[in-house]
């Protein structure tokens, strides 16, 4: 009797060792670009992990977590060589949080020093901080996505379930802020800015009306706006109509500009803010050019008047006078972004499924 051919079973488990080895040692050989930090009491899939600046590893495959993240580049591309003293020569990016859906809406809090982010489709609202981790905020959150503290440190959220503008007072309990204009539902409020004065402003064009995003059913409005929420918030203000898909907005230092981006047309617009708090002119400022995946969406500026906005492949950071210093590539599909830290040198990145953390030269502002 001649020898015994080895079982389905053993075959199978012969191949995935081989396969694991290789896969061990391509992990050896680029320890250098991805080490995992475990962070006590965090779940494996929300653990933290260093991605330094380097080129791609064409030969990494690219169907599962670590490997694909090793397959996009992750460097600064340097359309300006000012981009060095705002960004810096080079980036690390720390996950703090991976598993989740999709991320939106980062926001520090400066007295408490934790992250609040959204991850819509889960309808999840999760914080993190260096003490505790990734815990759960609110869950569920009504699929929000922007947020930001009012003047008075209370919680605005967007949330595309609700199509509303809500508010979460002292107490916890969370009250809706802008909910119709005219009788008629809002389409599904996205980011949002408190200006100085306490007046809220908001984009709503429809990604919460739809599947993964948000609860699928039909609009009722026919238009995507920008809104400001001031003494009545019951009546919201419509101030433009005209957008394709508003998105990202942000002040300027002085408060007296605003900068909204339009996703489909992928560029940014800049308005003159009226004493009224309504807005005029509307000239485009900058467009989002290059490759990759993404187009505008969350917006931030610094402390010396420079605009970073998502864009494809990463976050454009934009001079005061509009010039496009270059690109951050980020390793995911990027949403949105915040400052934090003490010294508002971190920046905050929701991409895809996870957080980053990267470090710049030139703090940024607070978001209370």
């Amino acid at each position: 009797m001649g020898p015994r051919r080895p079982s389905s079973r053993c075959r199978i488990l012969h191949n995935a060792t081989h396969r694991c080895q290789a896969a061990l040692l391509r992990e050896r050989a680029d320890t250098a670009r991805l080490t995992w930090r475990s962070s006590p009491g965090v779940p494996c899939d929300l653990q933290s992990a260093v991605l330094r600046s380097g080129p791609p590893d064409r030969n990494s495959a690219t169907t599962r977590s670590t490997n694909a993240i090793r397959e996009h580049a992750v460097n600064l591309e340097v359309r300006d060589p000012r981009l060095t003293a705002v960004v810096g020569a080079d980036v690390t990016f720390e996950r703090i949080a991976g598993g989740c859906l999709f991320t939106e809406g980062p926001l520090w809090h400066p007295r408490d020093r934790y992250l609040l982010w959204s991850d819509m489709p889960g309808d999840h609202l999760r914080r993190w901080s260096a003490a505790d981790g990734v815990t759960t905020f609110r869950k569920p959150c009504g699929k929000s996505n922007g947020l930001t503290w009012d003047r008075q440190g209370r919680l605005l959220a967007c949330e595309h379930a609700t199509s509303q503008v809500s508010l979460t007072l002292p107490d916890g309990v969370v009250t809706p802020l802008a909910t119709h204009f005219q009788g008629k539902q809002l389409n599904s409020p996205n980011d949002i800015v408190c200006a100085a004065g306490g007046a809220i402003y908001f984009t709503d064009p429809p990604y919460g009306r739809a599947e993964f995003y948000g609860v699928p059913r039909a609009r009722e409005l026919p238009f995507q706006g920008v809104f400001c929420v001031g003494a009545d918030p019951k009546t919201p203000t419509l101030l433009v109509d005209d957008f394709d898909r508003p998105n990202g907005l942000c002040f300027s230092l002085d408060g007296r500009r605003l900068f909204v981006n339009d996703t489909a047309r992928q560029h940014i617009r800049v308005f003159d803010v009226k004493a009224d708090g309504t807005l005029t002119g509307g000239r485009v400022w900058a467009e989002t050019k290059g490759e990759g995946r993404g187009a505008p969406d969350g917006m931030k500026l610094d402390s010396q008047s420079n605009v970073y906005c998502c864009g494809p492949s990463g976050i454009h950071v934009f001079t005061p006078d509009a010039v496009d210093l270059g690109v951050i590539r980020v390793p995911e599909h990027t949403a949105n972004m915040a400052f934090g830290d003490d010294d508002l040198r971190s920046l905050y990145i929701t991409a895809s499924t996870s957080v980053y953390r990267i470090r710049v030269r030139v703090p940024g502002l607070p978001a209370l």
